[in-house]
């Protein structure tokens, strides 16, 4: 089937096309579409070039599939001509996250919620992402009350200029800045914007996505987003406290049983999830698991994840595996 990947020579879009071809979708035609300045370079999709057109041609082609990683602007601008051409869009920005009618989907949680005709699916933000991934299955026995977050992000979730930014940064160049700060040997709790009420459009993310994916508006989120020098993954740190009473061993097995996540955990052997070892993989890593001991159904977690891949990438196409496999589209 014909597939169209929108920002596709952004970090994201490259990893989208990477993905594909790992998990041999069945791509009978990429359709690789950027920006104006990028129309003519080549990606290679199996080892073949290929070259990048206009978004308007991408339309015009009528794929099967659109992936979209180009920032909200582009989404709204052109997922809708998309949309009524018979495509199905598949769109990582926060521009449709919160449509009452446009599912925002984790496949391994609420792929129940993309129906036939549906031509519109958000793929959820990159914490919010690896956070529902270890905490569906504790809400499903538990039911959660409330989570107190702090996360810890890569700079990849800015993009190129970010990284290009820490790498100058450790070389000792003076180059352009993604961030009003030095990343280097710092950190700052500053993603997104500040809103009026002091949280940022990150922390407000993981509020109603979180809400939104769990499908349970009851939950109390409380968030706060520090950007780090790392790349590879995010890293959060999660304060769940449950209505009903858990067993420590059952929370173990609930999380290392559910797909795509992996309990790491053995402070024994110094064994707990870090963004190294998350990096250019899929699987969402869950360790520091304990209990709260300062307050009743209280417990921490520790969750790491590469925010390019699962975060972003991964989930997308799986989306897009589950609609193809369901007939969906």
């Amino acid at each position: 089937m014909k597939v169209a990947v929108v920002g596709a020579t952004g970090m994201v879009g490259r990893t989208m096309i990477k993905v594909l071809e790992e998990r041999n979708f069945p791509v009978t035609q990429l359709i690789p579409a950027a920006s104006e300045r990028s129309v003519g370079k080549e990606i290679t999709f199996n080892g073949k070039p290929v070259k990048v057109v206009s978004v308007a041609d991408a339309v015009a082609a009528k794929p099967v599939f659109a992936i979209f990683s180009a920032g909200a602007a582009t989404s709204k601008d052109w997922a809708p001509a998309f949309a009524e051409n018979g495509t199905v869009v598949i769109d990582n920005s926060s521009a449709w996250r919160m449509e009452k009618n446009v599912p925002l989907v984790v496949p391994e949680i609420n792929s129940h919620a993309i129906k036939k005709g549906d031509r519109i699916i958000a793929n959820p933000n990159c914490s919010t992402i690896q956070m529902v991934m270890a905490l569906a299955p504790l809400h499903r026995k538990y039911r959660i009350k409330r989570l107190v977050i702090a996360t810890y992000q890569s700079v990849t979730g800015t993009g190129v200029k970010a990284v290009k930014q820490m790498e100058n940064e450790r070389a000792g160049i003076r180059g352009e800045m993604a961030y009003k700060y030095q990343i280097d040997m710092n950190c700052f709790p500053h993603g997104g914007t500040f809103q009026p009420d002091g949280y940022t459009t990150e922390e407000q993310k993981l509020i109603d996505e979180t809400r939104k994916i769990l499908e349970d508006q009851t939950i109390m989120v409380t968030a706060t987003v520090v950007r780090i020098p790392v790349v590879g993954g995010h890293s959060e740190a999660v304060n769940v406290e449950f209505e009903n009473e858990f067993d420590i061993d059952e929370v173990r097995s609930l999380i290392g049983s559910f797909p795509g996540v992996v309990v790491y955990d053995n402070p024994d052997e110094f064994k707990y999830p870090m963004p190294i070892l998350s990096h250019n993989r899929d699987e969402v890593f869950v360790g520091r698991i304990r209990r709260d001991l300062s307050r009743e159904k209280c417990l921490n977690l520790w969750i790491v994840s590469d925010n390019i891949r699962k975060g972003a990438a991964t989930n997308a196409v799986q989306i897009a595996e589950y609609m193809a496999d369901k007939k969906l589209y």
